[in-house]
C-alpha cells in the first residue's frame, strides 16, 4: 500500500525544519512582493472589465428570451428590411400585442442591446425597436428619469435619420405606426412637463439631475449673451441635456417634419386640382414618399394637440387651417388620429366660446364612432378610442348646457345616459358650477406649463408649491365665461311663455330690480351670438352631423350669427319676443328607421332556423279494447267526443 500523504497544515512544522538555514527571498525571489501585481491591476482598463460584465449579463438575459420572442423579433426585422407593408401591419398591430399580454404584461421587453444579434445590429430597426420599448415602458410600466432622457435620446435619433438623412430614407411604415410615432413623443413630453413640474417626491437623483438640466439651461443663455470663447464641447453637452423634451425641441420636429414633407403645399395643390405630375414636382423627392407625406400629415396634427396643451388654442386651430375636416382627409384612415383630431378642434372651439361650432365637431366624429363600433373591437385602441369618446360625450354637454340646440337624437341619449344629473344641474345657475367643473376637468386636455420650476435655485422651489396648476388656471377662465350667462337659463324659460312682457314684471319673475334684469338680457344677447361656420360647415340638426370643411376657409374663419331660436327686442318698457320654430327634420328619421328595419330583417335572415321537435315515439302494443276507443276519440274545443 502506497504511503498516505499528509496533509500540508499536519506538516508545517516538518517543513520549516527542512528549510532552516535556506534564504527564502533568494530562493523565491521578490515575486507577488514589490507590488507589481498591484500595479498592473490598478492598469486594467475598466471600461473593458464593465464591457465584459455587461456582455455576461446580455448573454443571460437573452438565454431568459422566450424562443417565440426571438421568432417574433426575428420576422419583424425581415419584414421591415424587406418594407413589406402586410407583414409589418400584422407584426406591429398583433403580434407586438398578443407577446406583450403572454410575456411582458408587467415586465419590460428585453432591451435593444440584448436582442441586437438577432438583428445582426441593426442600428434603424433597434431604434424602432426601442421606440416600441419606451411606449411599452410609458403605457405598463412606471417610467422612472433614465427611461425619460433615454426615451428623448432615442427620439432624437430616429428623427435625425428622417431629417438629416441624405435623400429621403429606404423605409416604408404602416400608418398606424406613423401616427403612434408622433402621438408617443407628444405623450411623453406631456408626461414629462407634468412629472417635472410636481416638485414634491422627487428623489435626490432626481432633484440632481433636474437642477444640473436647469442650471445649463441658464449658462447656456448666459454664455450666448456674454461669452463665446469657452470650450464648444462643453456647451454643446449641456445644450443637449437643456433641451431634453423642452418645448422648443418637440415643437422643432414636428414643424421640421412639416417642412420637410412640404405638406402644407402639397394640401394648397391638391385642393387646387393639380395633377400627379405636377403635385409631384411641388412637393419634391420628400413629398413623394408616403412616409414623409403621412409624417407631415400626423405633424399638423400634432401640433394641434402641443399648442392645446400649451394653451393657444387661436394658434392651435392656425396650424390646422389648410387640412379639411372630412371623410376624405388621409389622416381619417387612422381611427386614433381621427377622433384626436376632432377632440382637440372641438376643445379649442369651446375655450373659444364658439360653441355651436364645438358642437358639430363632436357630433359628427360621436356618429362615426357610433356607426363604427363594431369594427373599432378589433383594434389595439380601442380603449383609448372609447376613453376619448367619452370624454367628447362630457364636452357635448357643456356645450349643449350654453347653447341648446337640436341636435342628433342618438348623442342625445348617450349623453342623458351617462351624464344627465350633471345637465340637469347644469341649467340651475349658480347650483350649476360644480357639475360644469366637474366636466371640464374630466373632459379636459393635459395641460403643460413651458416653463419648468426653479430646480437651479431650491430657495425657490417652495414658493412654485403655492402657484396655480395650468388646469385650474384654465378652468377659473372658463368659469368666468360661464358665470356671465347663469341668468340665461332662467330668463330663457320666462320668455318662451309669452310674446310681449312687461319690463318688471319679468323683473318680478326672477326676482331682481329692473337694471339686473337688463344687465341679463344683455348678457343673454350676447351669448345667443356666436361665430359660426369658418372651416365648419353643414348644420347640425336631427340625424345630421357631419362636419366638412370649406375649400381655401380655415377653422378660425366665420360669420358672427345668431345661435338661439329666441329673439326679443326691448322697447320702453315692453320686451317683445319672437321664438323661431325648426321644422323637424322628418329624412332623418325615415332613413334611421329604415336602416334599423333592415338591420332587423337582416337578424332574422341570418338566424338559425328552431329545431323541430322530435316525434314521438310510437305506443307499444295496447288493449284492442283501449286502441279501438282511442281511435274512435276526437277532441274539439277542449272536450272528448266518441265516436
Amino acid at each position: 500500500m502506497s504511503q498516505q500523504r499528509p496533509a500540508l497544515w499536519a506538516a508545517e512544522d516538518e517543513i520549516e525544519e527542512d528549510f532552516q538555514g535556506v534564504d527564502m527571498n533568494l530562493a523565491i525571489g521578490n515575486y507577488g512582493q514589490n507590488g507589481m501585481y498591484d500595479d498592473v491591476q490598478s492598469r486594467i482598463d475598466e471600461a473593458a472589465l464593465l464591457a465584459v460584465q455587461q456582455q455576461m449579463a446580455q448573454q443571460a438575459a437573452f438565454a431568459q428570451i422566450p424562443d417565440t420572442v426571438k421568432r417574433f423579433i426575428v420576422h419583424f426585422h425581415q419584414a421591415v428590411l424587406n418594407n413589406n407593408l402586410e407583414e409589418i401591419t400584422v407584426a406591429y398591430e398583433s403580434g407586438w400585442t398578443r407577446l406583450t399580454e403572454k410575456f411582458y404584461a408587467k415586465t419590460e421587453w428585453p432591451e435593444a442591446e440584448v436582442i441586437a444579434p438577432l438583428v445582426n445590429d441593426d442600428p434603424i430597426f433597434l431604434i424602432l425597436y426601442r421606440e416600441l420599448y419606451y411606449r411599452h415602458v410609458y403605457s405598463r410600466l412606471q417610467p422612472n428619469i433614465d427611461d425619460r432622457f433615454h426615451s428623448y435620446e432615442n427620439s432624437c435619433e430616429l428623427f435625425n435619420y428622417l431629417l438629416n438623412s441624405e435623400g429621403p430614407v429606404p423605409l416604408d411604415l404602416p400608418e398606424q405606426w406613423l401616427w403612434d410615432i408622433i402621438d408617443e413623443f407628444i405623450y411623453q413630453f406631456q408626461s414629462y412637463c407634468v412629472w417635472r413640474s410636481r416638485v414634491k417626491n422627487k428623489s435626490d437623483e432626481e432633484l440632481a439631475m433636474l437642477q444640473e438640466a436647469a442650471q445649463a439651461s441658464v449658462n447656456i443663455e448666459n454664455l450666448i449673451i456674454i461669452n463665446f470663447s469657452l470650450d464648444l464641447c462643453r456647451l454643446v453637452d449641456q445644450a443637449l441635456l437643456s433641451l431634453v423634451w423642452s418645448a422648443y425641441s418637440v415643437l422643432n420636429v414636428l414643424y421640421s417634419l412639416i417642412q420637410k414633407s412640404k405638406i402644407n403645399e402639397y394640401i394648397a395643390a391638391q385642393q387646387q386640382g393639380k395633377t400627379e405630375e405636377e403635385l409631384a414636382e411641388i412637393v419634391g423627392e420628400y413629398g413623394s414618399r408616403p412616409l414623409y407625406r403621412m409624417l407631415g400629415y400626423f405633424s399638423i396634427i400634432g401640433l394641434l394637440r402641443v399648442h392645446t396643451m400649451l394653451g393657444d388654442f387661436t394658434l392651435a386651430l392656425k396650424v390646422m387651417e389648410g387640412v379639411e375636416l372630412n371623410q376624405k382627409t388621409p389622416f381619417t384612415r387612422v381611427t386614433a388620429c381621427h377622433v384626436a383630431t376632432y377632440y382637440y378642434v372641438g376643445f379649442c372651439y369651446i375655450m373659444l366660446q364658439r360653441y355651436p361650432d364645438a358642437i358639430r365637431t363632436f357630433v359628427s366624429v360621436l356618429n362615426f364612432i357610433l356607426r363604427m363600433r363594431q369594427y373599432h373591437t378589433r383594434s389595439y385602441q380601442y380603449d383609448q378610442i372609447n376613453k376619448t369618446a367619452d370624454r367628447m360625450y362630457a364636452l357635448f354637454a357643456i356645450c349643449n348646457a350654453l347653447s341648446p340646440s337640436r341636435v342628433d337624437d342618438n348623442i342625445l341619449n348617450v349623453v342623458k345616459e351617462r351624464y344627465g344629473e350633471q345637465s340637469a344641474k347644469m341649467t340651475r345657475g349658480e347650483e350649476g358650477i360644480p357639475a360644469f367643473e366637474e366636466l371640464f376637468i374630466y373632459a379636459c386636455p393635459k395641460f403643460i406649463s413651458a416653463n419648468p420650476p426653479p430646480y437651479e435655485d431650491p430657495s425657490l422651489l417652495p414658493l412654485h408649491l403655492n402657484l396655480t396648476e395650468p388646469a385650474q388656471r384654465h378652468l377659473s377662465l372658463f368659469l368666468s365665461s360661464v358665470r356671465s350667462q347663469l341668468s340665461v337659463p332662467t330668463l330663457r324659460s320666462f320668455l318662451k311663455l309669452y310674446t310681449s312682457l312687461d319690463a318688471k314684471k319679468l323683473a318680478g319673475f326672477v326676482d331682481a330690480d329692473e337694471e339686473e334684469m337688463v344687465q341679463g338680457m344683455m348678457a343673454m344677447k350676447m351669448g345667443c351670438r356666436s361665430v359660426v361656420g369658418g372651416g365648419v360647415g353643414g348644420q347640425v340638426g336631427r340625424g345630421e352631423g357631419t362636419l366638412q370643411a370649406e375649400s381655401g376657409k380655415g377653422l378660425l374663419e366665420g360669420t358672427l350669427v345668431s345661435t338661439s331660436d329666441l329673439d326679443f327686442v326691448i322697447a320702453e318698457n315692453m320686451v317683445h319676443i319672437v321664438e323661431s320654430t325648426v321644422g323637424r327634420r322628418y329624412a332623418g328619421w325615415f332613413i334611421r328607421n329604415t336602416e334599423h328595419a333592415q338591420r332587423v330583417l337582416d337578424s332574422v335572415k341570418n338566424s338559425r332556423l328552431p329545431t323541430p321537435p322530435q316525434k314521438a315515439a310510437p305506443p307499444g302494443p295496447a288493449a284492442p279494447a283501449e286502441a279501438a276507443a282511442k281511435v274512435g276519440q276526437k277532441v274539439t274545443w277542449g272536450g272528448v267526443k266518441v265516436a
